[in-house]
């Protein structure tokens, strides 16, 4: 039978042979600087992407305002994070080009939030189009919504695409297989929520659903943990199962967690080494080498490998 990579979360850290010093076989750490946490973060994940570097690498701006140019930027911090340096990688510039492109520094940011706007300026800033967009065709999920009428039965569709599967989890215990069960089944649109159909010349209640399309070459899944419940923003601390089947196989090579609570925390990554396949521990300018045993996991990044997953064992907290 086919196995799947999977890890549970839920608990603490617990580390291997640890170490806060560059080498070729980790990643740079990277200060954090006024609040950045979260972009240092993200930083990590992106530079576990070497798919994305690669892309960069080939780019050659035509000119312009260098230190506005989010996508600039990003590909001179990620080429740095691969240099052998006995300090955390120089990335301030790219945190002051975020912030003058309106993701401000020291200001608690969403992880998701930055992450879609970084993809959108890659989109925006970059003046080689072909490029711009196998990018975004790295991470595009394309998906065809259902509307259908239940007075008249007309179905509308829409295509669309997603950069990011964004998945509600429940108080209870969790599960990946479980979550994207839920995103895909239709619901029923009543009262206020009803939708507009043409037909009827109405709104009138619908049944809504998703319909996935293809899936893209990494897979980046958001775990929806907080809520607003009469007013108030509360976070989910619960467990999660990371189980992915599909009639593609990933493997999980990427992991934002998010601690503490709903209006003040921080931001840490684990990343799969692309040469060795250990995972490490960035904590702003700490990187450590670790097994992967998860706290409150917040976004999960795939790849799509099929040659690698058989030779890869499971892992569990």
């Amino acid at each position: 039978s086919r196995r799947w990579l999977s890890s549970t979360s839920g608990g603490g850290l617990f580390p291997g042979s640890c170490s806060t010093t560059s080498s070729r076989n980790m990643s740079l750490g990277l200060s954090n600087h006024r609040l950045s946490c979260c972009v240092n973060t993200l930083l990590q994940t992106l530079n576990a992407t070497w798919e994305l570097a690669d892309i960069l690498e080939k780019w050659k701006p035509a000119g312009g305002r260098a230190e506005d140019n989010v996508p600039f930027q990003l590909k001179r911090v990620l080429k740095m994070m691969q240099e052998d340096l006995p300090h955390p990688a120089p990335h301030q510039d790219f945190l002051h080009c975020l912030d003058r492109n309106r993701i401000r520094l020291s200001t608690q940011h969403d992880a998701d939030e930055v992450f879609l706007s970084i993809l959108d300026f890659i989109q925006l800033q970059m003046d080689e189009r072909t490029l711009a967009l196998e990018i975004q065709s790295l991470y595009k999920i394309s998906v065809e919504t259902q509307v259908q009428c239940l007075q008249c039965n007309n179905v509308q569709t829409r295509n669309s695409h997603l950069l990011s599967l964004p998945l509600h989890i429940k108080e209870d215990r969790n599960s990946l297989k479980d979550c994207m069960i839920s995103f895909f089944e239709q619901q029923e649109l009543r009262g206020i929520d009803c939708c507009f159909c043409a037909q009827c010349e109405a709104k009138t209640p619908t049944k809504q659903g998703v319909k996935l399309c293809s899936l893209p070459q990494i897979l980046c899944i958001q775990l929806k943990r907080f809520r607003n419940i009469h007013g108030f923003t509360h976070k989910l601390n619960c467990r999660f199962l990371f189980s992915l089947q599909n009639d593609c196989r990933y493997i999980l090579y990427a992991v934002v967690v998010h601690s503490g609570g709903a209006m003040f925390g921080h931001y840490t990554a684990y990343v799969r080494h692309r040469v060795n396949h250990r995972w490490f521990y960035a904590d702003d300018s700490r990187v450590s080498h670790v097994r992967l045993n998860l706290g409150t996991a917040y976004m999960l990044m795939y790849r799509k490998d099929p040659k690698e997953v058989d030779q890869l064992p499971d892992l569990s907290g």
